[in-house]
């Protein structure tokens, strides 16, 4: 069994002496306002950081925080200029001598997929960690204090370093790459496909494995030289009969790159396959991923992605697969290359 790390002052990334953590409030769940106090009809994003951290009770005694402010809103109103700029702010609070490590409250909708761009881009080994709850903060039996309470605790602990972004929730410590939400209410709504990589209790942050794909400063599409904004990549979700019009539709909208959302193990129909072959040939790489939310999309299997000039994304997801992609469309328009990339990211 790996040894649990004990939250004392020799064992926190400021050595020493408290680690210096900075809050950033994104808004969200855990930051809304629940009118009737029942958890589903409330306003996301509305309450402050300085609120949410005034809120839980013994946080200044596991660091010495400051926070800031860095949008108040619903998390499904994300977009990925609003993640790039995230992770650039995050970047510069990471490069800072006097901050040890950076914490952002995020809503859970696309907390996914803002935690997997941060894991790529951010290039010190710096604690970055992501929290979110599913009930608003003042919904009967909220979750958000404790989460919040356990993201510090594994922000402030040494064993967090080098390990890219986290996500902590329910005491779960995961992989900003392997996580994804699975339910749409329930408090353990959040699961990854390989298991937590750790996990947080009262006075210990135990891991138990590392991330075994690049990431951060190891990434091939990291934050230095990445354009002000992302190359649009569109998200097809393959079903049955569906028009090849719909793919070339979004090609004539501007899309630099395509995710196909295939059946089972990301299989494409017959009869779209020349479509998705000849938008991959105009310089539009198209990536498969499937439908199902876990397992691998393998490459040249069912799909001869070789012949069809296809990429195969492995076993992301496709929020995260089109991330990856619109990533690798700054460095490269080559499939092979991007391959190269899925495989190993």
């Amino acid at each position: 069994m790996p040894a649990a790390t004990p939250m004392n002052s020799s064992d926190v990334v400021g050595v020493g002496s408290p680690p210096r953590i900075v809050l950033v409030g994104t808004g969200g769940t855990i930051a809304g306002s629940a009118a009737v106090g029942d958890g589903v009809s409330y306003q996301a994003g509305v309450v402050s950081i300085a609120d949410l951290v005034g809120a839980v009770p013994g946080l200044d005694r596991i660091a010495a925080l400051s926070y800031e402010q860095f949008a108040q809103i619903d998390s499904c109103d994300m977009t990925l200029e609003r993640q790039l700029a995230l992770a650039r702010r995050v970047a510069e609070l990471q490069a800072r001598d006097d901050v040890d490590a950076v914490v952002v409250t995020h809503g859970t909708d696309t907390l996914e997929e803002t935690a997997y761009l941060l894991h790529l881009v951010l290039p010190s080994a710096k604690p970055a960690v992501l929290v979110g709850a599913m009930r608003p903060a003042d919904a009967p039996g909220a979750d958000g204090p404790a989460n919040l309470l356990a993201a510090v605790r594994t922000a402030a602990c040494s064993e967090s370093t080098g390990r890219g972004t986290l996500v902590v929730l329910g005491g779960a410590i995961h992989s900003a790459r392997d996580l994804a939400k699975r339910h749409t209410s329930r408090v353990d709504a959040f699961a990854s496909a390989h298991g937590p990589i750790g996990e947080v209790t009262d006075h210990c942050v135990t891991y138990y494995q590392q991330p075994a794909r690049r990431f951060g400063f190891a990434s091939a599409v990291g934050l230095a030289g990445l354009p002000e904004s992302l190359p649009p990549v569109e998200t097809v979700y393959g079903r049955a009969g569906l028009p090849a019009s719909i793919l070339q539709a979004y090609v004539a909208s501007g899309a630099c790159g395509l995710v196909y959302v295939g059946h089972g193990g990301g299989n494409i129909p017959l009869d779209l396959r020349d479509a998705l072959a000849q938008i991959a040939a105009a310089g539009v790489p198209v990536v498969r991923t499937s439908r199902v939310g876990e397992g691998v999309v393998a490459r040249d299997g069912a799909v001869p992605d070789s012949a069809l000039g296809l990429i195969a994304g492995d076993d992301l997801t496709s929020p995260k697969a089109r991330i990856l992609l619109a990533l690798a469309l700054t460095k490269t328009t080559d499939s092979a290359h991007i391959q190269e990339i899925f495989d190993t990211h």
